[in-house]
């Protein structure tokens, strides 16, 4: 075995790139290293503390005035990092969007408006492992927050997500009469036909979408008239 082949089978790198950077001195060789450290924090960070493994939310319009509503949602969450201690909700739209908040795991510890959301913060009052999974249950009720005949509700992929399935609940007495899906980034628009449509067993109607791999930062404004 020549000498290059066998800085190759000791370093498990090429031994062609090895013999320049001894031959050439050593500034390449840094300027790789320090190239490929930035790539590995810049991916690190664009990563996050968190991907979400399945989002399942739920918007249960409580009766046909819009004066109340329930949101409900699962969020089965990977971590993707260590000594995670706290986990970050976010609720903007019309009304009073955090009426009877409660959450589980973790303690509400800090909420506050940048702009026009809110965002909360979860003390986990545990600290979480690279690779951990969680189960959330987060829920809040909505104070006047769909009280007219065309109404909207929207969700932005803050995180990596897996799964995506949103459903919207009417009252018995006020079907949805037509909806449809936008997708801010993508600047698209699809009719949500009677196929997203079902009927519960005590007589309301839900309207389903669910999608695989939703991509990152867009955002997903579901508008129906009812």
């Amino acid at each position: 075995m020549d000498s290059r082949n066998e800085i190759d089978s000791q370093l498990g790198l090429p031994a062609h790139r090895i013999w320049s950077y001894l031959s050439g001195g050593w500034l390449p060789f840094v300027l790789d290293v320090v190239h490929g450290l930035f790539a590995f924090l810049t991916r690190e960070r664009q990563a996050g503390l968190y991907e979400m493994l399945e989002h399942d939310a739920v918007l249960e319009l409580g009766d046909p005035q819009g004066e109340s509503a329930l949101y409900k949602k699962r969020q089965r969450v990977k971590f993707l990092q260590d000594h995670v201690i706290a986990f970050q909700d976010f609720a903007w739209g019309d009304g009073r969007v955090l009426a009877d908040y409660r959450c589980s795991p973790g303690v509400v510890v800090d909420r506050y408006k940048n702009g026009d959301r809110w965002n909360v913060l979860i003390s986990l009052r545990e600290t979480k492992s690279r690779g951990d999974n969680e189960d959330f249950h987060i829920q809040r009720r909505i104070i006047r927050g769909f009280t007219k005949n065309e109404e909207w509700w929207q969700l932005e992929m803050q995180h990596e997500t897996r799964w995506l399935k949103l459903s919207i609940i009417f009252p018995k007495r006020r079907p949805c009469q037509r909806a449809v899906l936008f997708e801010k980034t993508r600047n698209r628009v699809t009719v949500l036909n009677s196929e997203s449509l079902a009927n519960l067993p005590d007589g309301r109607q839900v309207l389903t979408w669910e999608k695989t791999r939703p991509k990152r930062f867009e955002t997903y404004t579901i508008k129906w008239c009812w």
